[in-house]
């Protein structure tokens, strides 16, 4: 059995030493574990309670007329259960994460104890604004953070996640051209193919319709395609670009695409959600920039995955500064904070409010303690550490797999599968990789790429764990290569292995049913 520098293993072991002797199914230090269903009894409970008694009944009529079939288990019981199948998760305090576009990185404890100091995490949306002073003033100073760090006037800090990033600035457009009396006649937003998959999708829900700009051989938005769907403008609302883009590069011509877009009377968003590769050194405003998103909760360090929570504050252009939606925060000249809630006087042009408060409170704190640790400069630098580490993996890798686009790429390497052999399909170098002990990268996407792998090591690893990380893929991608047959049956040491994935997602299994009766008789 060949074993790399790192002692994994780099081929699937055989049938005879993969298999445990027991019949329990653990494996090495790791126990088996059933479904908390399968081995608790719903006809018992881990705790003795006696039946109440003598107190009357005040539940009006609506006491529970059948036994809730939850199983009863032991506190040891409940609490091994939970921990073993913690052991059957990737996590990003086990190792490298390397999902690009999501920006799964680790999250300073810290921040974590800063947002459940009292009066952060128990304030309450509806208390008074003179006794929420403190948390008023917190995001005001975030917001300042923001708007210096993009170069912009104004800032929306209700959205609560980067597609409601999205949103808030579409509506910011929709609602100028609505003052312009332009709305009617201008329908039409260009998307770049290279754009996150949200944008076109939030277009379609302001009302606009969708044109779709191609990519040019460098993985960039194709100028003279951009030209020819300008020539006749006037009913252009806009353009929607992610930059950096999906396949991990600047868009160099961004100034270029920002002046074409206002000569034609249209308003550029930019997805932000991939700012943690250029803050500090790059201001979007500095690039003709009307709307941009920021998503907290993966650039300044709040937790991402599992669905949320998330926060995507919507840094916006003096032109659409007048339209910013309510409520936002005013400080008074005797320093104190208000919040404008209504939408006229101070907000006569809003184009009203997105949700039914002022935010997500416990990711503003995160953001800022995020902030104020590392100051400007370390900010600065975690963009440039982001880029550095994204380039050392391209580089340390090309020479196994295939890089999508030649050239320095920003905060993700994108690569394609063309270096595997024809046999050889890109999700077979997914499964194989978990067998490495990695959780795969982002595969299939971008769409523009063939076979499309982008990693993404953001700016919170070290050289040792890349390093690790790239000996593991060096040996699958060479395997990938030589057509390594093995590779179609990985994952080999998955506490599951390869499922019917179209299967699993067109018909999941969402409920435990227990066995029939016959059923258990006839066994």
């Amino acid at each position: 059995m060949a074993m790399n520098s790192s002692g994994r293993r780099t081929a699937p072991v055989s049938a005879s030493n993969d298999e445990t002797h027991t019949v329990s199914g653990s494996r090495g230090l790791l126990q088996r574990e059933d479904l908390i269903f399968e081995f608790g009894s719903t006809k018992e409970t881990g705790v003795d309670l006696p039946e109440p008694g003598g107190k009357p009944d005040r539940l009006g009529g609506v006491s529970r007329s059948r036994d809730v079939e939850l199983p009863g288990l032991s506190e040891p019981e409940t609490v091994r259960h939970y921990v073993r199948l913690s052991q059957r998760n990737y996590a990003i305090d086990l190792g490298l994460f390397p999902l690009g576009s999501c920006t799964m990185k680790h999250n300073p404890r810290l921040n974590e104890r800063m947002a459940r100091l009292p009066g952060f995490a128990d304030v309450h949306p509806m208390q008074p604004q003179s006794t929420a002073q403190g948390a008023l003033e917190l995001i005001d100073q975030l917001a300042s953070w923001l708007t210096t760090l993009t170069g912009m006037p104004a800032v929306a800090m209700s959205p609560k996640a980067g597609a409601h990033g999205e949103l808030c600035g579409m509506l910011a457009i929709r609602k100028a051209l609505e003052a312009r009396g332009e709305l009617d006649t201008r329908r039409r937003v260009l998307v770049p193919a290279s754009a996150h998959g949200t944008n076109p999708a939030t277009a379609i829900q302001c009302g606009f319709t969708v044109d779709e700009i191609g990519a040019d051989a460098r993985g960039r938005v194709d100028m003279a395609e951009l030209r020819e769907k300008l020539t006749d403008g006037a009913d252009v609302a806009g353009i929607m670009l992610t930059n950096p883009n999906t396949c991990g590069l600047f868009e160099t011509d961004i100034r270029e695409i920002a002046d074409l877009i206002h000569d034609a009377g249209g308003y550029f968003y930019c997805d932000g959600a991939n700012f943690n590769a250029i803050m500090g050194r790059v201001r979007p405003g500095d690039l003709g920039i009307d709307a941009m998103h920021i998503n907290l909760h993966k650039t300044f360090s709040t937790p991402h995955g599992g669905g949320g929570p998330g926060s995507g504050p919507t840094v916006l252009s003096e032109a659409l500064a007048p339209f910013t939606p309510v409520p936002f925060i005013v400080r008074d000249e005797d320093g104190t904070f208000h919040l404008v809630e209504e939408d006229r006087e101070e907000a006569e042009q809003s184009f009203g409010r997105m949700t039914a408060f002022h935010g997500q409170m416990g990711m503003f704190v995160r953001a800022l303690s995020y902030m104020l640790s590392h100051g400007a400069d370390g900010l600065k630098q975690a963009a440039e550490d982001a880029v550095l580490n994204a380039n050392y993996i391209q580089a340390r890798l090309k020479s196994v797999m295939t890089p999508a686009f030649d050239g320095y790429c920003m905060h993700e390497a994108l690569f394609s599968d063309a270096f595997a052999a024809d046999d050889i399909e890109t999700i077979d170098i997914a499964k194989a990789l978990i067998d490495e002990g990695y959780h795969p990268m982002t595969m299939y996407f971008p769409l523009v790429v063939h076979g499309a792998m982008l990693i993404e090591p953001t700016e919170t690893e070290s050289k040792a764990e890349l390093d690790r990380f790239c000996e593991a893929l060096e040996s699958v991608a060479q395997r990938a290569a030589s057509g390594d047959p093995s590779m179609k049956a990985a994952p080999m040491l998955a506490p599951i292995r390869r499922l019917d994935e179209t299967r699993a997602a067109r018909k999941p299994i969402l409920k435990w049913t227990p066995p029939e009766p016959e059923a258990i008789a006839a066994e």
